[in-house]
């Protein structure tokens, strides 16, 4: 039976892995950090008592920043692979926190690959690298496209991408970089522009709200189905060789695009309910990313198959579930 760990467990891409690699019979370890309250509710539905003999999932308490922790962990689960998805991933909160984010998204994957050295085993490794990297260099981005973050959170992201990339070349590293543009679901956090938007279609439809408060609309991003991506993750860590993939749909969608996509599906006029508000933009934006993922599909055999438009439904339908619930 194959072992991983993944860490960042508890977010939206770690619990759609965690149910991908329980469905191919994996044993999955998660490492979470120590909170006076739970916050597994994205994994919750694949908890297994830890006294249950066929127990396949189990939980660690660790952080990012505990490189002792991290070594620890390391040797005693002595993982097959590793899935590395834990950072402090959003862009305009990084703005804010620009050492926090150092800390754990950049020097947190430096932490963990040094701690996989250390210990000595044969492991490959995945790294949730980000489209954010390519910032201002213009789309469409590949694998081979100039990198020029432009925030805290792209920067440290960069740091992690070459520190993969050094430990594949010093030390042998079986170790690949996805550089995912960005991709989305129900489980995606609220205060994530998507995910806004679409809860907010359904709570104005229901009359729950009246209004949404945006920044930047004519943003241009490449928006996919999380589950499709975590797939992409996997297959990278099957490949012969460790190397680096871009997992895109090539798709160009604007802000106000996916405004008008939510809205419309129930029914909506999205000017009347969007407000803008200028704490919501970046110091520095980051107009398009549109990505190539030619060679994911040459190697991989990976394609995005939900686009844009049908994932905004998608995440409408859920939101709106969800609003029903309790209701008479």
């Amino acid at each position: 039976m194959k072992r991983a760990i993944i860490t960042g467990i508890t977010g939206q891409d770690g619990s759609y892995l965690t149910e991908l690699l329980l469905a191919k019979g994996y044993e999955v370890h998660g490492i979470i950090r120590r909170s006076s309250t739970f916050n597994t509710g994205r994994i919750e539905h694949l908890y297994q008592d830890p006294h249950d003999p066929e127990q396949r999932l189990v939980l660690h308490y660790g952080d990012l920043t505990d490189s002792s922790r991290l070594v620890t962990l390391i040797e005693k689960v002595r993982p097959d692979e590793v899935y590395h998805l834990a950072a402090q991933s959003h862009v305009r909160v990084s703005f804010d926190e620009p050492e926090f984010t150092g800390n754990t998204t950049g020097l947190g994957t430096a932490r963990l690959l040094e701690a996989i050295r250390m210990v000595g085993i044969d492991t490959r490794y995945y790294q949730a690298s980000s489209s954010e990297m390519f910032g201002a260099t213009p789309p469409p981005q590949s694998e081979v496209t100039p990198f020029y973050p432009r925030s805290p959170y792209g920067a440290a992201k960069l740091y992690g991408y070459w520190m993969a990339r050094n430990y594949r070349e010093a030390h042998g590293l079986f170790a690949v970089n996805g550089i995912l543009f960005n991709h989305e679901s129900p489980r995606r956090g609220e205060t994530f522009v998507t995910r806004k938007i679409a809860r907010a279609a359904a709570r104005i439809a229901q009359g729950k709200e009246e209004f949404v408060y945006l920044g930047n609309l004519d943003a241009v991003r490449d928006w996919g189905y999380a589950p499709e991506y975590v797939e992409g993750m996997w297959r990278m860590l099957q490949a012969d060789q460790g190397d680096d993939y871009v997992l895109a749909t090539g798709t160009a969608t604007t802000v106000r695009q996916w405004v008008q996509y939510c809205f419309e599906h129930v029914g909506a006029d999205w000017e009347r309910h969007v407000r803008f508000d200028e704490g919501y933009l970046r110091p520095t934006e980051v107009d398009s990313l549109i990505g190539d993922s030619s060679k994911a599909e040459k190697t991989l055999g990976w394609t995005a198959q939900t686009m844009p438009e049908q994932l905004a439904h998608i995440m409408v339908d859920a939101e709106l579930a969800e609003t029903r619930i309790g209701e008479p």
